[in-house]
């Protein structure tokens, strides 16, 4: 097996899934991070137009990414058998942007984010494990540890960060996207899951995404437009609040440890969200 080398970008061909465990594996409180440029910014939606425009431009795109500094790589996902390519930077070194994985087999068709990797534990590896399940899915993955720099690399609550930047241009063009977050048992003994739309309204597939998960795994799934849920509602995500103003789909998901504690667990969780995505 091809691994990412200690400090620099993935090698051509490393299975995506390593890459992204040793994305999460190196991050820490005191890691580097920082915001986007205007410029950087408005390249970066450049970059995605010419993914979703010109899919198979390979140059292109990957020249539109490396200019922000993301190396790409490609290759075929051992356990899906499907292409796919990755932008990817260290986790170690400044800005520290993340990466983004495309399944190159279907053309881009939802965005699963991870905004707090390393801190919402294990929401990488449900992450990767939707990911492989949907065709045409986008992976994105924030390069930071949501306390680095004081807390600015909490990027679902930063709408100045890259991660958000990416986002809100996949969502600018309709694409829904899921983002998984995890909270302590504790916080809501009652429930394992919380499924909310943040600071837009309830959709069908908000919906269908939590009577699907309740049939498909068992689970006690709230509903945060029914009830209450506290801070794990996230009406203050950035993610979630750009994509209201432009109409487009957005899943607050949050999992209770006892879910990301249990790759069991996770995996029903991952195959009821691949149904549901690609229904």
């Amino acid at each position: 097996m091809v691994r990412p080398t200690a400090c620099g970008p993935p090698v051509e061909g490393s299975p995506p899934g390593s890459i992204v465990e040793a994305h999460t594996a190196r991050l820490s409180r005191d890691g580097p991070y920082r915001d986007p440029s205007a410029p950087e910014r408005a390249k970066a939606r450049a970059a995605v137009r010419l993914l979703l425009d010109r899919p198979d431009d390979r140059a292109a795109v990957d020249a539109a990414f490396g200019a922000l500094g993301y190396p790409a790589s490609a290759g075929t996902d051992p356990a899906t058998g499907r292409p796919y390519r990755m932008f990817a930077m260290s986790p170690t070194e400044e800005p520290a942007w993340g990466l983004l994985l495309v399944d190159r087999s279907a053309p881009p068709s939802v965005v699963v984010e991870v905004p707090h990797p390393g801190f919402d534990t294990n929401t990488d590896k449900l992450g990767v494990a939707v990911h492989r399940l949907v065709p045409g899915a986008v992976l994105l993955v924030a390069g930071a540890h949501r306390a680095a720099q004081g807390g600015a690399a909490d990027v679902a609550h930063n709408s100045g960060s890259m991660f958000h930047t990416l986002a809100t241009a996949f969502a600018g063009r309709g694409l829904p996207q899921v983002q998984l977050h995890g909270f302590a048992d504790r916080n809501l003994p009652e429930a394992q899951v919380v499924v909310s739309t943040g600071a837009g309204a309830p959709g069908r597939l908000a919906r269908d995404l939590a009577s699907g998960l309740e049939a498909g795994t068992g689970l006690v799934v709230r509903r945060a437009w029914d009830q209450r849920c506290g801070r794990l509602e996230g009406a203050g995500n950035e993610q979630g609040k750009a994509a209201a103003a432009v109409g487009a789909q957005f899943i607050h998901l949050e999992l209770g440890w006892v879910i990301r504690r249990d790759p069991r667990q996770r995996a029903a969780v991952a195959r009821a969200l691949g149904r549901l995505l690609t229904a």
